[in-house]
C-alpha cells in the first residue's frame, strides 16, 4: 500500500506596500491639483502655484483668499488620490485589522507625497520658463515712470531744457532707471527701510536733470516714491509670510486627507 502525502503549497508573501496603487493615486491627485489651480486662476484667484517664482498677489487679503483656495484644492485632490490608492492596493489576508489600518493610512500619505514631489518638480520646471518671461518685465516700471516723468512745461522753458539736454547727451535714461531700480530694490534687505542721505541726494539730482523739476521739487518726488517703495516692500514681506503659512497648512491638510481617505478606500476594497 502506497501512502499519499499531501503537501500544501505555501502562498507567496504579499508585499506590505502596493506601489502601483500609490503611483496611481499620486498621479490622480497631481492631475486634479493642476486642474483645480487652473480653475482658480480662471475665476480670479491669484495663487497659480505655490512653487511659482512670481505672483500677482499684492495684498494680505488676496493672499488669504488664495491660500484658502490652495488648502481646499490640496484637501480635495489628496483625498481622491488617497482613496484610489487604498482602493487599488492588494488584499492582505490574515493580517490584523490594526496593521491593515496602518498600511492603508501609509498608502494614502505615500500617494500624497508622490503627488507633492512630482508636482513640485513639474511646476518648478514650468516656473523656470515663466520666470524667464517675468524676469524681462520690469515690475517697478510704473514707479520709475512716475519718478522720471518729465515736467514738459519746464523742459520747454529754458533752464530745465538746457540742463536736461546736457545731462541726457552724456548718459542713457535706461542707465539712470536701472540705478534707481537697484536703489529701491534693496528695501527689506538686512532691515533697510530707507535710502541713505547720499543716495537720496544723488537720486534727486538725477531726477531734476532728467525731468526739468527744481531741486526742491525733485527731492519731494523722490521722497514720495521712496515711501511707496517702502510700503510695497513691507506688503510683499507680509504677503510672503501669509502664503508660506497657507502653503504649509495646505500640505499638512492634504496629508491628513489622503491618509483618512485611503483607510476608507481600503475598507471598501476588503468589503468591511
Amino acid at each position: 500500500m502506497v501512502d499519499t502525502v499531501i503537501v500544501e503549497a505555501e502562498s507567496s508573501p504579499v508585499a506590505a506596500v502596493s506601489w502601483p496603487a500609490i503611483i496611481a493615486g499620486g498621479l490622480l491627485a497631481a492631475a486634479l491639483t493642476l486642474l483645480l489651480l487652473a480653475l482658480g486662476a480662471g475665476i480670479g484667484f491669484s495663487v497659480i502655484s505655490p512653487w511659482s517664482v512670481s505672483s500677482d498677489i499684492t495684498t494680505t487679503k488676496a493672499a488669504t483668499v488664495g491660500g484658502i483656495y490652495m488648502a481646499v484644492t490640496a484637501v480635495m485632490a489628496s483625498a481622491l488620490g488617497g482613496y484610489v490608492a487604498g482602493r487599488l492596493r492588494v488584499r492582505w489576508a490574515q493580517v490584523p485589522r490594526d496593521e491593515v489600518y496602518f498600511r492603508d493610512t501609509a498608502h494614502g500619505v505615500l500617494a500624497w507625497a508622490f503627488a507633492t514631489v512630482m508636482g513640485a518638480a513639474f511646476l518648478a520646471s514650468a516656473a523656470t520658463v515663466v520666470g524667464g518671461v517675468a524676469a524681462s518685465k520690469d515690475i517697478t516700471g510704473p514707479t520709475l515712470d512716475r519718478l522720471f516723468r518729465p515736467d514738459y512745461a519746464a523742459l520747454t522753458g529754458g533752464t530745465g531744457q538746457r540742463a536736461a539736454g546736457v545731462f541726457a547727451a552724456g548718459r542713457d535714461l535706461a542707465v539712470d532707471r536701472e540705478v534707481a531700480r537697484r536703489m529701491f530694490a534693496t528695501f527689506g534687505e538686512r532691515g533697510r527701510t530707507e535710502l541713505t542721505a547720499d543716495d537720496r541726494q544723488y537720486l534727486a539730482q538725477m531726477v531734476a536733470a532728467r525731468t526739468g523739476l527744481s531741486q526742491a521739487d525733485a527731492e519731494k518726488r523722490v521722497a514720495t516714491v521712496e515711501t511707496e517703495a517702502r510700503v510695497a516692500a513691507d506688503t510683499a514681506r507680509r504677503v510672503g509670510m501669509h502664503l508660506s503659512f497657507w502653503l504649509v497648512a495646505s500640505m499638512l491638510l492634504g496629508a491628513v486627507a489622503a491618509g483618512l481617505a485611503a483607510t476608507e478606500g481600503g475598507a471598501a476594497r476588503d468589503g468591511r
